[in-house]
């Protein structure tokens, strides 16, 4: 096993990795930005290291320096926690160049998977479901027009390297085509160093569904069941639930069948997370494959019982899964809500600034994954999530109950939050019922 773990990562993913370690009697290493000198995982890490000023080109982004502290401190792996350079190929690389593990996928399958498009190949040649579009990247306006008009409108544009939201644009008509098209190639250059883009068929009001899964290098893959991701903005997700609403125990098994059949296509290792839109009719098409561990992980790990961070290390390490497919069984509702340092009726505009009070709900079943403190500043050069809120209960209604009180006794002092929009939505008769989809919350804030 590991003695000693770098964690290329900030906020409260670096906090849960640092616990995950404690507990397997792994020394934890964090890296941190001048801005970050006072921050949670930088002052509980066993050891931290300064890696350069605020921006993240300078500092989390920075591989060599990140190579350079694991050498320093004698890390023998580095985990990338999410975001950053968790999904690039090149990092992955340059930790195996210097006799470093890297946790997570091999470079190959990161590159493989994060061409959307040809990842989207690989999946329709394996015989999942994919979404009707283009095969591969589109290429000019005169080869849009074409395939748009044989698929028939609406259509996505989507950028094939990436995610998070970014390089995707719906399309209604063929007027909208052109401008559609210049603004993700610019999007996804910006942010993903790539303009590759690619069309999709536009799945009227999906639901959002991803499966799970943990694959190791000895041949043995599962699925640990669903997550409900539809409750969005602007792609972004805002709270996550497990098991779906939607799910029937066929639909669950045909659903997870086809993730698995995903992952050994790809000769997949580690934790991963294979993402379908699900139509009305319960049809489902292979959207992504996200190839680290998701911000919505914990609520898996509470209808499961699984340790995914654990799980993690120990495929790293070479570890058989000590688990089978017929050893998941759900138990159990859970929700996740995340809390963002923003203000929503100015369009959740970040709100960075000193927390003067902090008071967190506790008791049974509920779960604070977070990296915030009273008197800890948020900076304004980061993610705006500060924490995440994750109730498990019995039952579906008792996990609604359970985070209604849980986000009423959420208390943060001295920056606006979300919290209060987040138990709006708890509290929805459409999400209440399980009805809501991809579409239902721009709908409900474009009424407002």
């Amino acid at each position: 096993m590991f003695k000693k773990i770098l964690i290329a990562n900030r906020g409260e993913i670096a906090v849960r990795i640092i616990r995950a370690c404690r507990e397997m009697g792994i020394h934890a290493v964090t890296v941190y930005s001048t801005a970050d000198k006072h921050s949670l995982h930088a002052q509980i890490a066993d050891e931290s290291v300064c890696i350069g000023p605020p921006a993240t080109k300078d500092s989390y982004l920075n591989a060599a320096a990140l190579i350079e502290a694991a050498k320093m401190t004698g890390a023998d792996a580095i985990h990338p926690g999410f975001g950053f350079l968790s999904e690039n190929a090149d990092f992955a690389q340059m930790c195996a160049d210097n006799g470093i593990t890297f946790i997570g996928p091999s470079p190959r399958a990161i590159r493989a998977l994060g061409d959307k498009a040809a990842a989207k190949m690989s999946m329709k040649n394996a015989g999942v479901p994919v979404i009707p579009g283009s095969d591969g990247t589109i290429r000019d306006i005169d080869e849009a027009k074409a395939l748009a008009a044989k698929m028939g409108y609406p259509v996505m544009i989507k950028a094939s390297a990436g995610g998070g939201g970014r390089g995707i644009r719906k399309v209604s008509c063929e007027e909208e085509l052109e401008s559609a098209m210049t603004a993700a190639k610019q999007e996804a250059g910006c942010f993903f160093g790539s303009d590759e883009i690619y069309m999709e068929k536009l799945i009227l009001n999906p639901k959002h569904i991803e499966f799970q899964i943990l694959a190791d290098s000895h041949g043995n893959v599962v699925h640990l069941c669903e997550r409900d991701c539809s409750m969005q903005r602007r792609n972004q997700k805002v709270l996550e639930e497990t098991p779906s609403p939607i799910m029937t125990p066929t639909l669950r098994e045909r659903m997870g069948r086809a993730a698995v059949a995903a992952a050994i296509t790809c000769g997949y290792t580690n934790a991963g997370t294979i993402e379908f839109l699900v139509d009305k009719d319960k049809n489902f098409y292979f959207m992504e494959m996200n190839t680290r561990i998701q911000v919505e992980h914990p609520i898996t790990e509470e209808i499961t019982g699984v340790d995914l961070i654990k799980a993690q290390i120990k495929i790293a390490d070479g570890q058989a899964l000590d688990i089978r497919q017929q050893d998941i069984v759900v138990r159990g509702h859970s929700i996740e809500c995340r809390i963002n340092a923003e203000k929503p009726e100015e369009n959740f505009r970040p709100s960075p600034g000193t927390i003067r009070a902090l008071h967190l709900p506790g008791g049974p079943g509920i779960r604070i994954d977070s990296a915030i403190y009273q008197g800890y500043t948020i900076t304004p050069f980061y993610d705006s999530m500060i924490a995440k809120l994750i109730v498990h209960a019995p039952t579906r209604a008792e996990a609604i109950a359970k985070m209604k009180w849980a986000l009423s006794e959420f208390i943060v002092e001295g920056v606006d939050t979300n919290i209060d929009f987040d138990l709006s939505l708890i509290r929805d008769p459409v999400f209440c019922a399980g009805t809501y989809d991809n579409n239902y919350l721009n709908e409900k804030l474009s009424g407002i």
